[in-house]
């Protein structure tokens, strides 16, 4: 039987496509020469509202033209900002509209075409997939089956969100199976609310999920302090940590010397709480946390942080970014730091600062980092 179910879920696209392919009706119409220097004329819009005129006529323009538009247009998402994405989908979405009142069908196999290419824009072909879908649910359906591994995290959601359906359905009458469907979706998710749903499922079947291994949590950090944060300016002052990293020295703090010592997380989403450091209730105080990341190879990926209090995080001896800012809601992934790992030893330093609040929702002291690639996918030191 879970051959079976496993087999439904990986059942062949080709099969199912051709025959979707063969019911195609593409409208034929004459699209303008000048629709790519329209495109292009978008594309050049600026954040502060540089060719806004240029732009609207040119917008104008593209959303009087038929459905054979719609796939130059997503093309011309690819390296655009998010301001331009936005204008573009705007036009697509015109074009789409106008269509289906008119009861023209949309170009399908060039919009299939568009988004079986991964190398095409995350955001446009997720879109071509919603109209895709939206004509022929079947055929999203079967698409979906392929993209359980896709680069677009959106796409990618939206497969393990089969996985997930398969595996729910299973549970009343074939615990087994579920379980083996739920393992395999746990392996390609990337949505952390579906981490989530997968892992409790699991551990209902006594099968334990170590997250902070799956997402890439760093756990284990060396942290000092506390040094000093009065009238919110510890953020801006330099302590010695920011200067080298001499794990054996001891610095003068707020109330005392200060020297470096372990911290361990044993959260579920890999969150350190500074505070099981230092004892008693600790405002307006500073702390840093290093790790000592290990790669096999130079290779691209990111930090991705989460914290409620105000931060800077530096690699390498390089600092990356920061936000002097306090008690926000902390989120997994709520800040995403491009770095590049380098073979062998990598310094990851953060700073985190308490302001002088005191009531009880101000209290928590911490963080959760993880490295992952740009799809959430985690990256595991060496050293662990």
């Amino acid at each position: 039987m879970i051959r079976c179910i496993m087999s439904r879920i990986h059942s062949s696209v080709a099969a199912g496509l051709s025959l979707f392919c063969i019911s195609l009706h593409v409208q034929a119409a004459e699209l303008s020469p000048q629709a790519d220097q329209w495109i292009e004329t978008i594309r050049m819009v600026g954040k502060e509202g540089q060719g806004n005129a240029e732009a609207k006529e040119s917008m104008q323009q593209l959303m009087g033209q038929s459905v054979d538009a719609v796939v130059p247009i997503l093309k011309g998402m690819q390296g655009s900002s998010p301001l331009v994405k936005n204008w573009l989908r705007s036009a697509v979405e015109t074009i789409v509209d106008r269509s289906s009142q008119d009861s023209i069908q949309l170009p399908l196999m060039p919009l299939t075409d568009f988004l079986l290419d991964e190398s095409n824009d995350a955001r446009a072909r997720a879109m071509a997939f919603e109209l895709i879908e939206h004509h022929d649910p079947h055929a999203g359906e079967m698409l979906l089956r392929g993209m359980l591994n896709d680069p677009s995290n959106d796409l990618r959601r939206l497969a393990v969100r089969q996985w997930i359906d398969a595996g729910t359905k299973a549970l009343s009458g074939e615990p087994a199976t579920a379980k083996v469907v739920f393992r395999q979706a746990l392996q390609y998710a990337r949505d952390i609310e579906q981490i989530r749903l997968l892992a409790d499922e699991l551990e209902k079947m006594d099968q334990p999920v170590h997250i902070p291994h799956l997402l890439g949590f760093i756990t284990d950090w060396r942290v000092i302090g506390p040094f000093h944060n009065l009238d919110r300016t510890g953020f801006d002052t330099v302590f010695p940590p920011e200067k080298s990293l001499d794990f054996k020295a001891t610095y003068p703090g707020k109330s005392g010397d200060v020297s470096w010592s372990v911290l361990e997380s044993e959260d579920r989403f890999g969150m350190v709480d500074v505070n099981k450091s230092y004892p008693g209730l600790l405002k307006e105080v500073t702390a840093y946390a290093h790790h000592a990341f290990y790669s096999d190879t130079d290779r691209t990926a990111q930090l991705r942080l989460g914290t409620k209090n105000a931060w800077k995080v530096w690699f390498n001896g390089e600092l990356l970014f920061g936000r002097d800012e306090y008690h926000r809601m902390a989120k997994v992934d709520q800040y995403i730091l491009d770095v590049q790992l380098k073979a062998g030893k990598n310094d990851i330093l953060i700073k985190l600062c308490q302001n002088e609040q005191l009531e009880n929702w101000t209290v928590e002291w911490e963080f959760q980092l993880r490295v992952s690639d740009e799809t959430g996918k985690a990256i595991h030191s060496l050293a662990r």
